[in-house]
């Protein structure tokens, strides 16, 4: 890909009062002005400072296009980093097509997914983390993933990672240093030392690993299954919560038979409520089915909500990793007070009662502690994998030095622990790592 040509796109959906045109690349201003005709007192691009803004009209020969605002943004000080031209229209989708029509018939050719977000990572205006976090802001839906997402876009994760590597650059250094004087036996680091700082770093390796499974939650959303026997009012529950009538609820043993998924967020967390089918034996197949895709939802829920109309056993086993929540339901229908064994939640999910305590045990159950104080939490698969791989290549480092490895192979294994959490930031990367990360951006970001 050629990195110094002009690009363009639009950088917002079209449909609403106002749209943006973003080009970008060497010459993009003197493009610009071939379609942009300044008014008033308003100057030719060319002759305007970066961070400015003018007035015009988009013009093919005589045929005015649109009224529009053209913001300028001058090398090196842009987005990409690069010379960069952003014309605000109305949003008619035809204006906008139109407008990217003229930029790409005067030589502009149009981007690709994630180009000018790709065009400032290359430039050295953020690195790979900060640049994932850039689709992350986007997609957020609550309070708790966009702190989470801002944290990497602004730096704090990759800074907690410069730190690491650049002590394990350290210790590489060392061991590099007596392989050039291998045949002289002698040693530059003090392997007790080393062994130390090999432990430190694994801590803070691992700690991010963990970090994982609530920073994925929070970024896709904590996975709530609710299940229980048929009828016990698991559907009534998931509307009540979501406002509608999202599920059908009937007095029919066994009338839902397939999972439904809706999501809702609980102060600044996106939960997602699954509803399941009612665990019981049945001949019916299908009924079958929709039981075997309940179970494939609790193994893979967050959090388990039981929900009975009596007090029972309970129907599942739950993980080590997932956490309980159990409902005795209809209290409504109940002429005398059930004393409920600790843990449990008495609810009408029928009139709402107990609903709220209900939520509020939910949300109690997310730590977001560490987001909203702004530290750094993994929530990508790609960074959770890197640390995996360093993780043992830091296990195999300090197991080789206790038992008196070769420096050779002791070294390998740092410099693989430096391979690991460089293809986070960047600093080691491929193409093919670069169009797996910038596949997953829109056009025109």
């Amino acid at each position: 890909m050629l990195f110094n040509d002009i690009i363009v796109a639009p950088t917002t959906p079209t449909g609403g009062a106002i749209a943006i045109v973003r080009i970008e690349g060497d010459g993009a201003i003197a493009l610009c002005d071939t379609l942009f005709h300044p008014v008033g007192s308003s100057r030719p691009l060319a002759e305007m400072k970066g961070y400015t803004m003018a007035y015009g009209y988009i013009m093919e020969g005589t045929r005015r296009i649109d009224d529009v605002v053209v913001s300028l943004y001058r090398a090196p000080h842009s987005y990409t980093g690069g010379d960069m031209v952003e014309i605000a229209c109305h949003g008619s989708a035809y204006v906008v097509s139109e407008i990217v029509r003229l930029a790409v018939e005067a030589g502009a050719r149009t981007a690709t997914a994630g180009e000018f977000t790709k065009r400032a990572f290359l430039a050295g205006k953020m690195d790979l983390s900060q640049a994932e976090a850039v689709a992350d802001v986007i997609a957020a839906d609550s309070k708790a993933a966009l702190t989470m997402a801002d944290t990497q876009l602004r730096g704090a994760y990759s800074a907690a990672l410069a730190t690491l590597r650049a002590e394990l650059l350290h210790l590489a250094a060392l061991l590099e240093l007596e392989l050039d004087f291998g045949e002289e036996d002698v040693e530059f680091a003090n392997r007790g030392e080393l062994v130390g700082l090999l432990d430190k770093i694994e801590g803070e390796v691992v700690r991010l690993k963990r970090s994982f499974a609530t920073g994925n939650a929070i970024k896709r959303g904590v996975a709530v299954a609710i299940v229980g026997a048929p009828n016990v009012g698991k559907s009534t529950l998931l509307n009540h919560i979501v406002g509608e009538e999202r599920a059908m609820v009937s007095d029919i043993a066994g009338t839902t038979r397939d999972t439904i998924e809706e999501s809702v967020v609980i102060d600044g967390v996106t939960f997602r409520f699954i509803d399941t089918a009612g665990l019981h034996t049945t001949a019916d197949r299908l009924e079958a089915m929709g039981i075997e895709r309940t179970h494939k939802a609790l193994s893979e829920a967050q959090i388990v909500v039981e929900m009975f109309d009596s007090v029972g056993e309970d129907f599942v086993n739950i993980g080590e990793e997932q956490k309980l929540v159990r409902i005795l339901n209809k209290i409504d229908l109940r002429t005398a007070t059930t004393t409920l064994p600790d843990g449990w939640i008495a609810m009408s999910a029928k009139r709402g009662e107990g609903v709220e305590e209900f939520l509020t045990a939910l949300r109690q159950m997310v730590d977001t502690s560490d987001v909203m104080r702004g530290e750094a939490v993994v929530s990508n698969s790609r960074h959770h994998e890197a640390l995996l791989r360093a993780e043992n290549a830091l296990q195999r480092s300090r197991e080789g030095l206790n038992c008196g490895l070769s420096t050779d192979l002791v070294a390998q294994d740092v410099r693989d622990v430096l391979d690991a959490i460089g293809t986070i930031t960047g600093e080691v990367s491929s193409q093919e790592i670069l169009a797996h990360v910038f596949s997953k951006f829109c056009i025109g970001k």
